[in-house]
């Protein structure tokens, strides 16, 4: 989940607050369905159909993996080409490398360090803010997101033209194994958009004890398992395990422990929950896919792009980042 675009609810104080958060969630709802049906998505659509990727066997494979269950994983080494794929792994090394330090700061002299964590969800520091960080196409995961390796995917798989709406890395910090879960490693679902495509890239080996990533197969907008919690926009994401379990067989359940280099793309309009590491850290880059209709109104971009790194993109990136 990325950041909310509207909050103005928050500005109310006292006992208004609840009217004016009911008033704004009936706005934003309403905005969103007015921008999928009629005005954001219908001429992203339109811009699809007169351009459709032409997409590889690899590619093509994970685009009907994801139409019939919701995710897909591929090595990413065999979809993208080998110095894009080394780049990307330097950086992921650089940041582990840089989170090593800080937290060793942490518990060390107690003199502080600048990692980036968000309140509720400490466990997990993020290479870049919230705040509009500023990415250039010389960041190696940025480029492989806007490259046709992996926009074409998002966009074959979701029949538009898509946004890039969020690019990180994230270091998830073990916790005690008696901790209990919490934010998103429980199950969930995002609410900012019908028509989404995350992807995370693992960067070191994931085993059950370092937080691997789980997904309800078939919780999909549209797929057999998404009654359990049926998406809407705005709509509280949280599900009870209890729930979960009652309503989803076990073979549906998928964890993602594998090697270095999986990627995994996933709809996370649908139930997924991931980051209880107990062992070792859980390092992964990371990118969301979402639909014109979200920016327009339930989110925000969490990075800015100067309009000189555009000019030499292919027309669906330069989409992607307007």
């Amino acid at each position: 989940m990325h950041r909310q675009r509207t909050q103005l609810a928050a500005r109310i104080p006292g006992r208004a607050r609840p009217v004016a958060q009911a008033v704004e969630r009936s706005a934003i709802v309403a905005t969103y369905r007015l921008h999928d049906r009629m005005l954001s998505n219908r001429s992203s659509r339109a811009l699809y159909a007169d351009d459709p990727p032409q997409l590889d066997a690899l590619q093509q494979r994970v685009v009907e993996e994801l139409d019939a269950d919701g995710y897909a994983t591929a090595p990413f080494a065999e979809l993208v080409d080998d110095s894009l794929r080394a780049a990307v792994e330097a950086q992921g090394a650089e940041f582990v490398a840089t989170t090593a330090r800080g937290l060793a700061e942490e518990d060390g002299a107690g003199s502080g360090s600048e990692l980036r964590r968000r309140p509720g969800k400490e466990f997990l520091v993020r290479a870049h803010s919230f705040d509009g960080v500023r990415l250039g196409l010389d960041h190696a995961w940025f480029r492989a997101c806007l490259s046709s390796h992996l926009l074409d995917v998002a966009n074959a798989y979701l029949r538009m033209w898509s946004k890039l709406s969020y690019v990180d890395l994230w270091y998830t910090v073990p916790q005690p194994e008696k901790s209990e879960r919490v934010a998103s490693q429980l199950w969930h679902y995002d609410f900012d958009d019908k028509h989404l495509l995350k992807a995370f890239l693992y960067l070191a080996d994931v085993d059950a004890a370092t937080g691997p990533f789980e997904y309800v197969a078939g919780s999909q907008p549209g797929g057999r398992y998404h009654t359990v919690r049926p998406w809407k926009p705005m709509g509280y994401g949280r599900v009870p395990e209890a729930d979960v379990r009652r309503s989803v067989p076990d073979d549906a359940i998928r964890t993602f422990t594998a090697p270095k280099g999986t990627l995994i793309f996933c709809n996370t309009s649908g139930l997924h929950r991931g980051g209880f590491a107990t062992g070792s850290p859980r390092v992964l880059a990371t990118a969301t896919y979402c639909s014109p209709a979200s920016l327009a109104a339930l989110s925000q971009r969490n990075y800015e792009i100067a309009a000189s790194e555009t000019a030499d993109l292919l027309a669906p990136a330069r989409y992607a980042v307007d």
